[in-house]
């Protein structure tokens, strides 16, 4: 037992510089007793201190769930707010942006930016997009206002219906594959109306981390892979960033953008304008003139986006806001319409005939889709108009058969469909219940391969969304009038960011996803995964089923069991079992249910969703 140290008189336990002995009572009562209160005010304040720590900790729960991939998979549990993007790094500055004062549409700003620093095989200011965007209601009396930005890239001024007629190639490769870029202008767009923070406070965290951060698994994993790699080595514009000493960079090695962190400090200092007119247009210009492009000055200086309603639907008593054509929402509404045929789809789950079902609406959407381009462009729009119609899904749903699948033309497809593979997506929800979708792109993995090495952009390949004149496609497909390139359209895109509130009106989810010809596929069976009693990350994580049409093949994700695969072919499937490691489609979501706020990024990417 530890020995009793010497008593210390009261007077000695005073601070040194007070002479107890010359201290009047009176006087020393009050001195001890303001001793006491200042004791008492650091203990409430230690408690305070120590009951906000605990309480930012029960706000916000990050919980690892069952995974069929080999990265780990999560769930976060929030109260105020929630980011899910492809990284975690991104998903971060999201909630920190939230944090700090902003709202969603902030939020979703400066976790896109970080996406096209980050995972700029993905998406990026060289490139476009569209997002939805929910403004809740102002009283209780009211209800809530959703919008769509339309920020997709679009043809030059000197496009034609032709121009790849002699070289399909050139519409992936080179400076004659790139579309007008149209992200920051969708961004400065939303910030404009909604945004509540300063633009250069959105900009300033991709600024800081675009001088050098931790490279991550993905984006190792993406440049070792052989196709790229000869790219990141071979190329001097890459090479200087992603080999820098002769040898690609690995997983946590430090990787820098030190070109592409001073393009975003003019950016964050001038405004998005600074991309579209100025020294960084002269730069990009010239580099995509160098690599046998059309893109000039005026097609930068008058690109303009898009801001309409959102496109509105309903799927059991919800209300469904997705985005209008050229993306697939109309799509995603038609397959949802006609599940919705099927009274007792949510209480008999995931049965063997529910998903031959589900695969039926799929093939009827990719036909559907076959229709769908740049309206604007359009002869006769009804056509796509009629898509996402419930008087549309009556007429079809009498068409399909539990007892067995059907040929292609059995759907009537018109004509061929276009991939995009290097695609993002991200959702946020603030406290206050705004909530944005937000899909971005530069269409193929790397964009058009053409980086300019001045400014550090890397640019689309969007001019491959369209369709070529006279050539068909890999799958011996021919082409789609309605799609050909034209000066200033904008081509078909597979994105479908969407979000959905409950019937009463309040928020229920925000979703999208990447994936090329797979994100609207796998963004509605997530859908139905959720109706069928999953969380957001089981759902996103649960093996997909995929057919569109052509090829003449149903991709069934390898988690499936022999029981479910071998009855799919005895309805006439043509199954393929594809290892789900690979990266077919990529789902995020942020999803409300009562006062909690739940989000999950898809592992199939590495992605790891935030909130607080």
């Amino acid at each position: 037992m530890e020995k009793a140290g010497p008593r210390v008189r009261p007077s000695e336990a005073l601070p040194l510089h007070i002479h107890t002995s010359k201290v009047q009572p009176k006087r020393r009562w009050k001195l001890v007793s303001a001793l006491i209160s200042l004791a008492v005010l650091f203990y409430w304040r230690d408690c305070l201190s120590r009951c906000l720590l605990s309480f930012s900790k029960v706000s916000s729960r990050r919980r690892e769930t069952h995974s069929y991939t080999r990265n780990k998979a999560y769930i976060i549990e929030a109260t105020n707010g929630a980011v899910a993007s492809e990284n975690e790094i991104c998903s971060n500055i999201g909630v920190g942006t939230l944090k700090g004062g902003g709202n969603a549409v902030d939020a979703v700003i400066s976790t896109t930016l970080c996406i096209g620093v980050v995972n700029m095989f993905s998406s990026g200011i060289g490139g476009g997009g569209f997002m939805t965007v929910r403004i809740p209601p102002s009283s209780p009396n009211t209800s809530s206002e959703v919008f769509n930005i339309d920020f997709r890239e679009v043809a030059p001024a000197l496009a034609n219906t032709t121009m790849y007629k002699n070289d399909p190639a050139a519409s992936l490769f080179g400076g004659l594959a790139v579309g007008v870029p149209g992200e920051l202008r969708g961004l400065e767009e939303a910030h404009r109306r909604w945004g509540t923070l300063p633009w250069k406070q959105l900009v300033q965290p991709s600024v800081e981390l675009a001088r050098g951060w931790t490279m991550q698994t993905e984006l190792s994993r993406r440049i070792h892979e052989e196709f790229f790699a000869s790219l990141m080595l071979g190329n001097p514009d890459w090479r200087a960033i992603f080999a820098p000493n002769g040898r690609l960079l690995q997983a946590g090695e430090t990787i820098r953008r030190t070109n592409l962190s001073r393009t975003l400090a003019m950016i964050a200092e001038e405004g998005p304008g600074a991309l579209y007119k100025g020294p960084i247009a002269n730069s990009l210009v010239k580099k995509v003139h160098s690599t046998g492009g059309i893109l000039s000055h005026q097609d930068l200086e008058h690109y303009r986006v898009k801001v309409m309603p959102a496109l509105q639907g309903t799927y059991r008593g919800r209300t469904v806001y997705t985005t209008h054509a050229p993306t697939s929402g109309p799509v995603l509404l038609h397959m949802l319409n006609l599940m919705e045929h099927y009274d007792a789809l949510i209480e008999e789950g995931r049965t063997l005939e529910n998903m031959h079902r589900y695969i039926e609406a799929m093939k009827f959407g990719f036909a559907a889709r076959t229709k769908v381009c740049d309206p604007t462009f359009a002869n006769d729009s009804t056509s796509i108009e009629e898509i996402p119609t419930k008087a549309y899904s009556d007429l079809v749903f009498p068409n399909i058969t539990d007892d067995r699948t059907h040929a292609p033309e059995y759907y009537h497809p018109i004509f061929d469909m276009v991939d995009d593979h290097g695609t993002s997506h991200s959702s946020v929800v603030d406290k206050n219940g705004m909530a944005v979708a937000l899909t971005s792109t530069v269409n193929m993995v790397f964009g058009s391969q053409v980086m300019d090495p001045e400014t550090g952009i890397i640019l689309n390949d969007q001019m491959d969304d369209f369709s070529t004149p006279g050539k068909p496609n890999i799958f011996g497909l021919y082409p789609s009038p309605f799609n050909y390139p034209e000066p200033g359209k904008r081509p078909l895109s597979s994105t479908t960011p969407t979000i959905i509130e409950h019937e009463d009106g309040s928020f229920y989810l925000a979703i999208g996803g990447s994936g090329g010809s797979r994100i609207f596929p796998a963004v509605f069976q997530v859908i139905l995964n959720m109706d069928w009693g999953m969380d957001a990350s089981a759902a996103i994580e649960y093996g997909r089923i995929h057919d569109q049409l052509y090829p003449l093949m149903a991709d069934v994700d390898s988690v499936y069991s022999d029981e479910i695969i071998a009855g799919l072919r005895e309805k006439g499937h043509n199954v393929t079992v594809s290892d789900i490691n690979r990266i077919a489609s990529v789902v995020q979501v942020v999803s409300k249910k009562g006062d909690n706020i739940y989000a999950a990024s898809d592992s199939r990417k590495n992605g790891v969703a935030a909130g607080y």
